[in-house]
């Protein structure tokens, strides 16, 4: 099924709506504000997924969804850097309910995509340190290979609360390190 012209129009107009209001907005305040939103929505998101067990939400999961979702992720990556990996691991997982094991595999696929074109942007800036990335993805390999063994003898439900925990953690983190 093919997209109404009228739809069309309207995603063209919010484009453009959001192309001029980033130009008017100082990226420093937005970087703030979208970092206390992620870590709060973080901390209490995950807390309530501990607590219990799932979240309900009157909004049925829609395919389209995912659409809006990756535009919000991949907005907020460009200006703090956090987040594609824990907003869509939170979202498949616990308003989607997709399996824990399956969201690790679709939010990496996500995660490279998104990372690969915003590499590609910010290296055309000259805005990458060669050394510090070669750093971390050095200390990514053992980390990956313990993460996928644990992922794969894990049991669902004690999975889902890891990775909640971790996500916890991270708006801990990050609302400390504003």
């Amino acid at each position: 099924m093919e997209p109404s012209p009228f739809r069309a129009g309207r995603r063209s107009a919010a484009i453009v709506l959001g192309n001029l209001l980033l130009r008017k907005i100082d990226k420093a305040v937005l970087n703030d504000y979208l970092t206390l939103l992620l870590g709060s929505v973080l901390l209490v998101t995950s807390i309530l997924s501990l607590v219990k067990g799932e979240i309900k939400t009157p909004i049925r999961p829609r395919r389209e969804y995912l659409y809006v979702l990756g535009f919000v992720v991949g907005l907020a990556v460009q200006f703090t850097s956090v987040g594609a990996g824990v907003i869509v691991s939170f979202t498949l997982m616990n308003l989607a309910r997709v399996n824990p094991r399956e969201v690790v595999g679709v939010t990496i696929v996500y995660g490279l995509a998104l990372s690969s074109l915003s590499f590609l942007n910010y290296a055309s800036i000259g805005s990458v340190d060669y050394s510090l990335a070669a750093l971390l993805v050095a200390g990514t390999v053992p980390g990956v290979y313990l993460g996928t063994h644990v992922n794969s003898i894990a049991d669902r439900e004690k999975l889902k609360k890891i990775i909640n925990v971790i996500i916890l953690i991270i708006g801990v983190l990050i609302l400390l390190g504003r």
